[in-house]
């Protein structure tokens, strides 16, 4: 798995009525949750993200259908496909994310540690391959 990324197993409970899985904040996520929004309604063919952060945590977590997440560093890079709900995504500081291949019906959650800001966004790969190599050759 890249740096500063896993994948997160969540608890899964249920029955031949349906399922539930609890996420609890600092217990199953790594960070205490200052923001939640999710994405939808997103065209197969459109590709979203393009960015990184410097300081925000983020879990990621397809509640319906399925998408991909192209995450990498300077260094590394993997796909990541989220088809499962009780699975999350834990993106670090510095990681390069796009988001592709969304499902018609992809519900996708996000769970971030902090308040929106734009100044913690670098949006040119080019400006943040050069901050990243200094960040993880630390």
């Amino acid at each position: 798995m890249v740096c500063n990324c896993k994948v997160i197993n969540f608890s899964k409970m249920g029955s031949d009525m349906g399922f539930l899985v609890p996420v609890e904040a600092e217990k199953d996520i790594p960070f205490k949750i200052k923001r939640i929004y999710y994405i939808s309604d997103v065209p197969n063919d459109v590709t979203r993200g393009f960015h990184s952060h410097r300081y925000l945590e983020q879990v990621l977590i397809c509640v319906s259908g399925s998408v991909k997440i192209l995450v990498n560093t300077p260094f590394e890079e993997e796909v990541v496909e989220l088809n499962q709900s009780d699975k999350g995504l834990y993106i670090g500081h510095m990681v390069w994310r796009e988001m592709f291949e969304f499902s018609e019906d992809a519900v996708l959650l996000v769970l971030a540690s902090e308040y929106y800001s734009e100044d913690d966004y670098i949006r040119d790969y080019n400006d943040y391959k050069n901050e990243a190599v200094k960040y993880f050759e630390r």
